[in-house]
């Protein structure tokens, strides 16, 4: 139904719509007109869905642990999949994610602090060119020298990447773009992943996320009185921008944490335990890019991303009402046969990475290493642009080759330890999948 329908006497207003049978229904939504979805649902049936899967599953400790058995079967055999208990709707195949990923007409994703509950809490500056100057720059001046510095505090000899390679980069950078003290490095890293975390639906996480919040506002007050000039300080960028200390808060909760953390990790896992992948990167730094490319579009660290209906609009053959939330998957698309050879295949040399976004469109930025939701679309400026710095995708890749290149010039004879067999896995539903084991000898 696009407007409203009166029925005899009955008045239609803003708050209430008279359907054909002349019942008066409250509209409620998020945001926009609150078009009711009763009418939507009522036209599909519970049982006739599917056989080969039960939405319980998919919100499941199977699933934590190895997502991508089930998002096969939803990829092969149900493509937009209503899932009744979890109440949305999964799409798993690779045009179809990139078309809803980056269709922002009808389809939007929602702010962290909308899940906090929290939307006025403070600005996010990121898109502001100051911040973006200062975070390429510190992207750029410190990825190798934080690289060597944690390969000088391994132990001699062995060390697990895992945790103290790829877990620990994003939040020496961090703390070099927000003018955090080593010092206090440890403490500011506890509070931040607690507040990324509390992001979830999970209540006793989400309530430990918002006192990080609050410890990490009363943190950053006083820093923002005395803070420096330098071109890699984001904390600098925004209090040159009369930001205040819910910005930046609110700068650092929205940015991406996930991308760079889960991509070295799953990236280093698959060289190490793929025969043969290791050599193939060792001596030449664009193999060791190809590599990360094919590790994005093989291991996506951000499975999922949660797309909402911005109106009632009809996709699939299904009519999907205003707020109705879409679950697209990377992991799934990523690995989709009918755009991939070999798709479940880490393939270090891979030569068909796709460069396609939805509607066939080809760009040199974003979907060639597969669909990453955790930086956003891809960017619709040239992929060297004159007028502001490099893409967020470009950024950490770039971040992630160097980093890599340096670990592995720096220990050549790097390898798993014998016996042992990483994997992937999310700590929680919804959090970043990735490698969270890796021990090796050098």
């Amino acid at each position: 139904m696009n407007a409203p329908v009166t029925t005899g006497d009955a008045p239609a207003t803003d708050d209430v719509v008279i359907g054909d049978n002349g019942v008066a229904i409250p509209r409620f939504n998020h945001g926009g007109t609150g078009w009711r979805s009763y009418e939507v649902h009522q036209r599909e049936r519970v049982g006739e869905s599917t056989e080969k899967i039960n939405g319980a599953q998919l919100a499941s400790a199977e699933y934590a642990a190895d997502p991508y058995p089930l998002l096969a079967i939803l990829r092969e055999n149900y493509p937009c999949y209503r899932d009744w208990i979890n109440n949305c709707y999964w799409i798993t195949r690779y045009d179809d994610v990139t078309s809803i990923f980056t269709d922002e007409a009808n389809f939007e994703n929602r702010s962290k602090l909308w899940y906090y509950g929290i939307e006025g809490f403070g600005r996010d500056l990121r898109e502001e060119l100051p911040v973006l100057w200062a975070w390429s720059k510190a992207m750029d001046a410190f990825a190798e020298t934080d690289t060597q510095r944690l390969i000088e505090g391994f132990r001699k000899g062995v060390t697990d990447l895992a945790r103290d390679f790829a877990a620990q980069l994003p939040i020496l950078l961090l703390g070099r773009m927000f003018e955090v003290p080593d010092t206090e490095l440890a403490p500011f890293a506890i509070r931040y992943r607690r507040a990324q975390r509390g992001v979830l639906w999970h209540p006793t996480a989400q309530e430990t996320g918002k006192g990080a919040l609050l410890e990490l506002l009363q943190y950053f007050e006083p820093k923002l009185r005395q803070v420096g000039n330098s071109d890699t300080s984001v904390l600098a960028a925004i209090a040159g921008l009369g930001g205040t200390a819910a910005d930046v808060v609110t700068t650092l909760l929205e940015a991406d944490h996930e991308t760079l953390h889960g991509a070295l990790g799953n990236l280093w896992m698959n060289l190490l335990s793929q025969p043969g992948a290791l050599h193939v990167v060792k001596s030449d730094r664009l193999a060791m890019k190809i590599a990360y490319l094919e590790a994005m579009r093989h291991s996506p660290p951000v499975i999922t991303s949660e797309r909402f209906a911005r109106h009632e609009v009809e996709r699939f053959g299904k009519l999907i009402p205003e707020g109705g939330l879409l679950r697209v998957s990377a992991l799934a698309a990523n690995r989709d046969p009918r755009i991939f050879n070999d798709s479940d295949q880490f393939i270090a040399d891979r030569r068909d990475i796709c460069h396609r976004e939805a509607r066939g469109h080809y760009r040199a930025d974003g979907l060639p290493q597969g669909i990453a939701f955790g930086m956003g679309r891809p960017t619709r400026h040239p992929a060297v642009p004159e007028d502001r710095p490099r893409s967020l995708y470009a950024l950490t890749r770039d971040t992630a080759v160097t980093a890599s290149w340096t670990l592995a010039q720096k220990l050549p004879g790097i390898a798993l330890e014998p016996g042992f067999v990483p994997t992937m896995r999310c700590l929680r539903i919804g959090e970043v999948f990735t490698c969270w084991q890796l021990p090796v000898a050098y």
